[in-house]
This record gives C-alpha cells, sequence and structure tokens, in this order.
C-alpha cells in the first residue's frame, strides 16, 4: 500500500517545469532575483557577459557597413575600368596617322605631312 500512496504525491515533469518557470519570472519581475547571493557574488562576470554580448553585436553591425562599402567601390572600380578601357580605345583610334590628317583637313590649319622620315639624334 505504501507504494500507491507514493504515487500520490509525484508531480509531473510538465506541472514541475510550470512552476519552476512561474517562480522564476515572479523572481525577476520582483527583484528578488538581484538580491540573491550567487547573482551579487558574480555581478562582474555578468557585467563581462554583457559587455562582450553588445560588443559582438556592434561588431557584427560594422563589418556588414564594410561589406557594403567593399561592394560600392568594387562596383565604382568595375565602371572605371570600363571607362578607361573605352577612353584608351578612342584615343588609340584618333591617334592613328589617317584620323590625325583628316581632322587636321577639317579644322583647316593648313598643316601638311612629312615626306622625309624622323632622324634619330645620338648622345656621344
Amino acid at each position: 500500500m505504501k507504494l500507491f500512496s507514493k504515487a500520490k504525491d509525484f508531480i509531473s515533469p510538465n506541472e514541475e517545469l510550470k512552476e519552476t518557470l512561474e517562480s522564476s519570472v515572479k523572481e525577476l519581475l520582483d527583484g528578488r532575483i538581484l538580491a540573491d547571493k550567487v547573482i551579487r557574488r558574480n555581478i562582474a562576470f555578468i557585467l563581462f557577459l554583457t559587455f562582450l554580448g553588445i560588443f559582438y553585436i556592434a561588431n557584427g553591425y560594422s563589418t556588414e557597413k564594410l561589406y557594403k562599402k567593399k561592394v560600392k567601390m568594387e562596383r565604382e572600380v568595375r565602371e572605371l575600368r570600363f571607362e578607361s578601357i573605352t577612353t584608351a580605345a578612342r584615343l588609340m583610334f584618333i591617334s592613328k596617322q589617317s584620323e590625325v590628317k583628316k581632322r587636321v583637313n577639317e579644322a583647316g590649319l593648313n598643316l601638311q605631312e612629312s615626306k622625309e622620315p624622323p632622324l634619330k639624334l645620338y648622345k656621344k
């Protein structure tokens, strides 16, 4: 018979968890949890963990900001590279002898093309 009397004292795990959770929330809201010796003894460690958490979050935001800046700069470099290639191609085209001759004639500068090859000067 003693076996059955013990069964009446048994509390299910769900009820026990519910009671513990309710008491924890009550202690937190009442402020009793801050007056506990364990909490007071470890307040430095708790503050250190809080600082680490804040630092971790700030580091994440900073990293995200740097990544966005990097992506923006890479896009700008790519656009400038395309512009550089286009400008170099245009410069090569307008510096051809036939293009120079055509532009001189269009401008009416009255210049003539040299018939003699250029001379090399040597230093002695």
